[in-house]
């Protein structure tokens, strides 16, 4: 397993930016596994969440496990707490780097597939919404998309007024992030209507993985946008089981979404 810290200019962020990066190359041999020298690693573009960096999904889970038992190479930038979204007002393109720079970057880099149903993106909270969005908005890329607690904010934050806070951010920050909030519902920040916009222009949407806690304070924005989905006949793999807005949540599931990812057909049309 080869564990890396990358650091590049990027177009897209108009400076310097550094992920992580894992790579399961340099497996050991062992009796009765798969030769898989030569043969391209699948891809996924995992996010963090809220107050959170580039550290933190090798720092708090078992992902470096999984990247090896699933030879998938994971590659984690850092969202800065702006939702993977472009910012309109400094034209930093965080939406744009995760969804095509970065996959661009590391195709050109390293021994990865570059097939969009071997290229996935996935990630926790604002990660998971990040997910969303960018796996739907550039799903000529992704194949398949997972989301863990995801904080679809749009549901809650269109049309707040200035004073609005909600204990952990306030109107000015929505707007510098989502932009003109009485126009985001039906922008191109609304999973829903990206949805949308894929069904009516025949694009390929990718597969999606949901899951939250039944003690998440988020379960609410995921239950409405499985719902979404299912009104629209969206195959999707939703799981909704006991736990929080915690790590011990997003290990558990990110063990099964994996399994999900790489084919395991029991999961994939559990909706």
């Amino acid at each position: 397993m080869a564990m890396m810290q990358i650091s590049f200019f990027s177009e897209c962020m108009k400076r310097e930016v550094t992920l992580n990066a894992l790579l399961p190359l340099d497996q050991p041999i062992s009796p009765g596994r798969e030769d898989v020298a030569g043969k391209p690693l699948k891809a996924l573009y995992l996010l963090h969440g809220y107050c959170g960096s580039h550290t933190d999904w090798i720092s708090f889970s078992r992902i470096r496990e999984l990247s090896d038992r699933h030879r998938i190479a994971v590659f984690m930038p850092a969202g800065e707490n702006r939702f993977y979204l472009d910012d309109e007002e400094s034209d930093m393109r965080f939406g744009e780097y995760v969804g095509r720079e970065l996959v661009e970057f590391t195709r050109r880099t390293f021994p990865i597939s570059h097939e969009r149903s071997d290229t996935f993106i996935g990630g926790f909270s604002m990660g998971g919404y990040g997910a969303i969005r960018n796996g739907l908005h550039y799903a000529d890329r992704f194949g398949r998309i997972i989301a863990l607690s995801s904080a679809i904010l749009p549901y809650k934050i269109a049309n707040i007024q200035p004073g609005y806070h909600n204990g952990i951010a306030g109107y000015g920050y929505y707007r510098s992030v989502f932009g003109d909030l009485s126009s985001l519902l039906g922008s191109d920040k609304d999973p829903e209507e990206l949805v949308r916009r894929l069904k009516q222009g025949n694009g390929n949407m990718p597969h999606i993985y949901m899951a939250c806690g039944t003690e998440d304070f988020l379960l609410d924005v995921n239950q409405r946008f499985h719902r979404y989905l299912k009104d629209e006949g969206i195959e999707h793999a939703y799981k909704e089981t006991a736990g929080a807005h915690t790590w011990d949540f997003w290990n558990d599931r990110i063990g099964d979404a994996l399994e999900w990812a790489s084919g395991d057909q029991a999961h994939v049309t559990s909706y």
